[in-house]
């Protein structure tokens, strides 16, 4: 868009160099034409004047000689020709050979009509200027007084003017872009501010921060209007997204506790109900249990939302305190849990998100990797980063559907009976965000899923 307004601009200033330039230039080159035609057409006249007496008396010896002097001071020639164009006197030896355009005005002026002026003579037009004016004797004509002056001088001079205007017109298209430049900024200033704070102000909004207002102040005022009804409309997003965030905290927090009472109840109820109600029992209590599950879920992912410092992280710290933690369950199910990779790594992030990350994914790769499969907790460094993957021997996923496994509440179809709320990968992938870095989900050759928590190096 700038360099856009900057070819406007200058487009601009060109046109306006244009109207002012050319016609400029042409008005010099008419006026430096008709000094020339105006002197030659005196000299022409009064040649004519003087060649009366020579032609009558037939003695054309002193004529000549000032046809001569003539030619050598201005450098243009001069002939006399008589009733039928013949030359009769000539300041040159030989004497020029008129073109179509001199005989033209010869056969004008045989008839007494006055030279015309000529069109605008063009740089690159080096035909001569040719005038003849008649020799009268009382009223009848005894002949044509011709002079043939070069325009060299002329079109040099034209070729000088429009140098100039030229060099004026690059001038002004220059100064024109040297104003054009700063002006072309401040109307824009806003439109980058407000492009450059799309991202922050989204970032901030999703970390329920205040986001940094995009307005300065500065450009046009109707820029300045839209800037700050961005900035406007940031702070009610953000007051809307923290609102929602805080009420589904608040929510699950207090549904926690008569959700809790209310398992008790039907676990307290067990032995106490009918035969027939049995079976209603149990399916209460896996409902109240899913349930529960659910609001842990949304009680992790509220956590994960809110906005906390950056912190070193031990990454060896986090992953083996998850391993010892998961690793019971991982043997009951059949399961090894591998450690691999080097240690004394350390990243940057929220506080205990390797513990948050690592329980989320392997909770997963525990989940549906089969019995006798293998459950391998890598760790790397890639560049800035430290990368922490859980690869799974597992069924893994589609390839359409890695994209989707980190929203919220996504199950696979094909997992959509087994236990969970669907908020795992959701809250891992929101952790490692609020940290700076990236949860990738990959397709391992082999089979299995394998997923990386890249995180800033320490």
């Amino acid at each position: 868009m700038g360099a856009r307004l900057l070819v406007i601009m200058v487009l601009v200033v060109g046109l306006l160099a244009a109207g002012l330039g050319v016609p400029l230039a042409l008005a010099s080159a008419a006026a430096s034409q008709q000094d020339l035609f105006t002197n030659r057409l005196i000299d022409t006249i009064y040649y004519a004047s003087s060649a009366e007496r020579p032609l009558t008396e037939a003695d054309t010896s002193q004529l000549e000689a000032a046809l001569r002097r003539y030619d050598e001071i201005y450098g243009d020639a001069v002939l006399v020709l008589d009733t039928s164009g013949d030359a009769v006197v000539a300041s040159r030896t030989p004497a020029p050979v008129l073109d179509e355009n001199g005989r033209e005005r010869v056969t004008l002026a045989l008839a007494r009509q006055p030279s015309k002026p000529y069109p605008l003579i063009l740089p690159w037009d080096d035909r001569p200027l040719v005038l003849a004016e008649p020799v009268l004797a009382d009223t009848e004509v005894r002949g044509v007084v011709v002079t043939i002056s070069s325009t060299a001088a002329v079109r040099a001079d034209e070729l000088r003017t429009w140098s100039l205007v030229a060099v004026a017109a690059l001038v002004a298209l220059a100064l024109g872009v040297l104003v054009a430049l700063p002006v072309v900024r401040w109307i824009l200033r806003p439109v980058r501010r407000l492009d450059e704070g799309t991202g922050r102000v989204a970032a901030a909004v999703l970390a329920g921060a205040r986001p940094d207002p995009v307005s300065d102040n500065s450009g046009p005022p109707e820029l300045r209007r839209l800037s700050a009804s961005f900035d406007r409309m940031a702070e009610q997003v953000t007051q809307a997204y923290s609102a929602q965030r805080a009420f589904v905290a608040d929510a699950s927090h207090q549904l926690r506790n008569p959700l809790t009472a209310l398992s008790l109840r039907l676990s307290n109820l067990h032995g106490r109900v009918d035969a027939d109600a049995a079976e209603d029992h149990v399916a209460a209590l896996e409902e109240a249990e899913r349930l529960s599950t659910l609001l842990d879920g949304l009680l992790a992912l509220a956590r994960a939302e809110r906005t906390v410092p950056l912190v070193p992280l031990a990454v060896d710290d986090g992953v083996d305190d998850r391993l010892e933690a998961w690793r019971p369950l991982a043997e009951h199910s059949g399961l090894e849990l591998v450690r691999d990779g080097p240690r004394g790594l350390r990243a940057t992030g929220p506080a205990g998100a390797v513990e948050t990350v690592l329980d989320a994914v392997l909770d997963n790769a525990v989940k549906f990797t089969p019995a006798g499969g293998t459950v391998t907790v890598r760790t790397a460094v890639r560049g800035d980063h430290v990368e922490i993957a859980v690869r799974d021997t597992g069924p893994g996923l589609a390839p359409d559907e890695l994209d989707r496994a980190t929203d919220r509440f996504w199950r696979s179809p094909g997992q959509i009976n087994t236990e969970g709320s669907g908020l795992g990968l959701a809250i891992a992938a929101r952790t490692v965000e609020l940290g700076g870095g990236q949860l990738l989900l990959e397709l391992p050759s082999g089979g299995g899923l394998r997923v990386v928590a890249r995180l800033p190096r320490a």
